[in-house]
């Protein structure tokens, strides 16, 4: 009998900790091995300083403010280019999701993709 784990992110969208979106649904329930599960679910092998920083940063934000945040606020608080965060993830969906952050809606995925 296969139960939908955290610890299992191949199965993630149906364990009980995410949404149908694959979103996790409570951000207390994020970890690093999670995000570093993840991540390599969304073909990212590993992840570096670099990926750790963008990581905590829109964490924190998303935690202290309750929204997203622009990736041009990203990209100046981190002193990065828009290029290098969209190659660390792929997109702002993919990071969302490895940064444990809850389901942001309908019309900020359309933004996300």
């Amino acid at each position: 009998m296969q139960t939908g784990s955290a610890q299992q992110p191949h199965s993630h969208r149906a364990s009980p900790l995410f949404d149908e979106d694959g979103f996790l649904i409570d951000p207390n329930h994020w970890t690093e091995e999670l995000a570093s599960e993840l991540a390599a679910a969304a073909g990212i092998p590993q992840l570096n300083d670099a990926h750790w920083r963008v990581i905590h940063f829109i964490r924190e934000r998303h935690l202290r403010c309750g929204a997203l945040p622009p990736m041009r606020i990203i990209c100046r608080q981190l002193g990065t280019e828009r290029d290098a965060v969209k190659g660390l993830f792929g997109g702002c969906r993919q990071l969302w999701s490895i940064a444990g952050l809850p389901n942001p809606g309908e019309e900020a995925k359309t933004y996300m993709d």
